[in-house]
Formats: structure tokens, C-alpha cells, sequence
């Protein structure tokens, strides 16, 4: 399939991906992360697409399976929805102000994208490589880089 057929063709429905990725996910970033992977994965797998007879069939049911996957991918992680009690006994200042800095940094990481949430906790949690993430995410190691900066970036920002 040549590059300019692939524009007109595949390119061409990116809207109307980013709207059917939005209303599954209901994240504009997860969204636009989506519609991103589509794309990567169809461009890489391009000597295929010219059996393909309806490219936007193809491209929605493929869209639609990736954000089930990543909906399921988020369910698997679980995060505490608050931290254990200390005893009062036992609070000092110091310990306090730590309390309230791990409360903030839960609560940022809570907030993250859930394609962001993952990579991180999987990287940074459960100390895998990227090639280990790779494989698990099916995501390739550049999305994942830029997934982890994005949302270390964005816990920097918010704790």
C-alpha cells in the first residue's frame, strides 16, 4: 500500500475514530492515544491492508478492541482508595507531613490517564523493562517512553 493511498484511505478517518475512542474511554488524551495506536499498528502491517474491502470497518472494530483492552488492562490494577491509619500515638511531624505527601502523590497518580496509570505501575511498581511492558501492553518501546515522561511529568507538576 503506498503512503498516499494509506492517507486517503485510512488517514482520512481520524475523526470519526477520535469520536467513537472518546465516547468508549471518556478521556481526550486516552482518546487521542488510541487513535494513535491504530494508526501505528495499521502503518506497520501495511502490505495487509490492500485485502482490507471496508478500511473503516476495519479501523472501528480494530479501535474498538484496543480500548476494551486497555478498559481491561486498568480493571486489573487496583489502588488502595486511601491509606491505613497510623496510630495518633505515633504521629510526629515529620511523620505527618509524609502521610499527607504519600496521600497526594496516591491521589496524583489516581488522576493520571489509565494508559499513563499502567505503564507507570508496571514500570515503576512492579520494576519491569520496557521490553517486559512491551510485550504485556502491546505497545512499542517509543509509546511507552513517551507515556511514562507524560505522566511523570504530570505527577512533577500536581505533587
Amino acid at each position: 500500500m503506498t503512503e498516499q493511498r494509506f492517507r486517503s484511505e485510512y488517514l482520512s478517518l481520524t475523526e470519526t475514530l477520535y469520536r467513537i475512542a472518546f465516547y468508549i474511554l471518556e478521556s481526550r488524551d486516552e482518546a487521542e492515544d488510541a487513535v494513535q495506536e491504530v494508526f501505528l499498528r495499521l502503518w506497520r502491517d501495511r502490505e495487509k491492508l490492500d485485502a482490507i474491502q471496508n478500511p473503516k470497518a476495519y479501523c472501528i472494530r480494530m479501535l474498538r478492541n484496543l480500548c476494551l483492552d486497555r478498559i481491561r488492562a486498568v480493571q486489573r490494577l487496583s489502588f488502595p482508595e486511601e491509606l491505613p491509619e497510623l496510630p495518633s500515638s505515633r504521629l510526629q511531624d515529620d511523620e505527618l507531613d509524609e502521610k499527607q505527601r504519600l496521600d497526594k502523590v496516591l491521589e496524583a497518580i489516581k488522576a493520571l490517564p489509565d494508559r499513563q496509570r499502567e505503564i507507570m505501575m508496571l514500570r515503576v511498581v512492579d520494576g519491569l523493562s520496557y521490553e517486559e511492558i512491551s510485550r504485556r501492553t502491546s505497545q512499542n518501546y517509543l509509546t511507552l517512553r513517551v507515556l511514562l515522561s507524560r505522566a511523570r511529568a504530570k505527577l512533577k507538576s500536581e505533587v
